[in-house]
């Protein structure tokens, strides 16, 4: 009886043991930032349930943060966000909807659930599934600019231009790519070494950069259409000597002393002969440059030896694409020299001792790469004593009256081009009288007229 007893009970203790508990998650398509996305957590038990719970899993799995309970026992559920603004909501219990997804919540998620145990009806049995959610962005903002910029123009040596485009805001990172007036340009991908030229500013960049010459095995080198593709054979860059071909020196329009503002547009149109008629050798390089935020910073690099001729006016344009979006992100700029500088001076009829303002205004066309602006005085040196000033702005302080009738010259200038704008000061006095004439007070007239001048009380 001893005997059949203890099987009875352990017949007892069989029927007692705690029923299963599965949990499985539907694996999620990467989403957009802005979708709302529905985690799914499904469940098997013969249990009864005790808790819900979900977690957002950080720091390569070291840190689990919990973000939505349900509590079976008393059929609440609350979130453990509210310091973040609520964004979850308990949809049958097991399924959390995140509405309006950022990059931030990109990562692994975690579904624990526990039941009781059937047998001591008091402890909890667990079990938990996982998802991993993507989050892409589209890039938000993509630019196209000319390195090492403003820079002179240069008729008698070839020297190198260089687009780079910037994606920003991407997740993953967006591929980049260089059309010229519509067509998909073909380039040779290289790896673009940093240097401490590079490092200590573009000055030093710019003169550290060899030519780019025609001469190259083209069949040693790997041209490529996946312009984000940096890997191939770097191509190597030699130094070219141009041919020094001199031009005949433009004159500059005298304009009558009698006018006051007079622009003169002289625009450099004879380009080198030793420029090159043959399609370029394009060079592609880029780098990726991660945020804190998840996105990747993309910048593009085109390089290629620079042909004032044929790259006036030639329209190039970076395309973007991304898997967010459903067609490609485009901007562009179309290459120019400047011509027709529009040049205003304030005040416009300036008298002894004022301080004169000679500033460009604009342009006839739009100018890119940005121009390079230069100041010098014609026949003579500017009012400080420097041979000339840069910048879209020349400040003449306390103009005396020798300096009536004097020239001035703005260059205006890009690796395509350059013009002279020329404008003449006319200083006018506030109290003045010519000799064997007698004063007034309070008269005006042009300083270069003047002999004396004196100051009344």
């Amino acid at each position: 009886r001893w005997w059949k007893g203890k099987l009875l009970f352990n017949a007892n203790k069989t029927v007692a043991e705690p029923g299963y508990l599965t949990v499985t998650i539907e694996p999620l398509p990467p989403v957009v930032v802005g979708e709302t996305v529905t985690l799914k957590c499904n469940f098997k038990t013969d249990g009864r349930l005790r808790e819900i719970v979900w977690y957002r899993v950080t720091d390569g799995g070291t840190i689990k943060q919990k973000i939505f309970t349900y509590d079976a026992m008393f059929n609440t559920n609350y979130s453990h966000m509210e310091d973040y603004r609520r964004r979850e909501d308990l949809v049958y219990q097991s399924t959390v909807r995140l509405p309006e997804v950022r990059i931030s919540d990109n990562g692994p998620y975690e579904c624990h659930v526990g039941i009781y145990d059937r047998a001591t009806r008091e402890k909890v049995v667990l079990a938990s599934g996982n998802v991993f959610l993507t989050v892409m962005s589209p890039p938000n903002n993509i630019s196209v600019l000319a390195e090492n910029t403003p820079a002179p123009f240069s008729r008698y040596q070839a020297q190198n231009f260089t687009l780079v485009c910037s994606a920003k805001g991407g997740k993953p990172a967006p591929s980049v790519y260089f059309k010229r007036d519509g067509e998909l340009i073909e380039v040779i991908s290289y790896i673009e070494p940093y240097t401490s030229e590079r490092a200590v500013g573009s000055a030093g960049w710019r003169g550290a950069r060899p030519l780019i010459s025609r001469d190259l095995d083209e069949t040693k080198l790997q041209r490529s259409l996946s312009l984000l593709d940096p890997e191939g054979r770097s191509a190597r860059l030699y130094t070219e000597s141009p041919q020094r071909v001199h031009t005949q020196g433009q004159q500059a329009y005298e304009p009558s002393p009698a006018t006051e503002v007079i622009p003169e547009t002289v625009v450099s149109r004879e380009f080198p002969r030793w420029v090159h008629s043959t399609d370029p050798l394009y060079y592609f390089s880029h780098t990726q440059i991660p945020q804190s935020d998840g996105s990747v910073v993309v910048q593009a690099r085109l390089t290629w030896t620079l042909n004032p001729q044929l790259d006036n006016d030639a329209l190039f344009s970076c395309e973007v694409k991304h898997p967010a979006l459903s067609m490609p992100m485009q901007t562009e700029v179309t290459l120019a020299a400047p011509k027709g500088p529009k040049l205003f001076m304030t005040p416009t009829r300036a008298k002894v001792g004022d301080t004169v303002r000679i500033s460009v205004q604009g342009f006839q066309n739009e100018v890119f790469p940005e121009p390079l602006f230069t100041w010098t005085r014609v026949g003579g040196r500017l009012l400080d004593g420097s041979a000339e000033r840069e910048g879209k702005e020349l400040i003449l302080e306390r103009v005396p009256a020798e300096l009536n009738g004097s020239m001035y010259r703005c260059t205006a200038q890009n690796p395509l081009g350059s013009t002279d704008t020329h404008t003449r000061l006319i200083v006018f006095g506030k109290h003045a009288c010519v000799c064997n004439m007698p004063c007034s007070e309070g008269f005006d007239a042009p300083a270069l007229t003047l002999t004396y001048f004196f100051d009344f009380v």
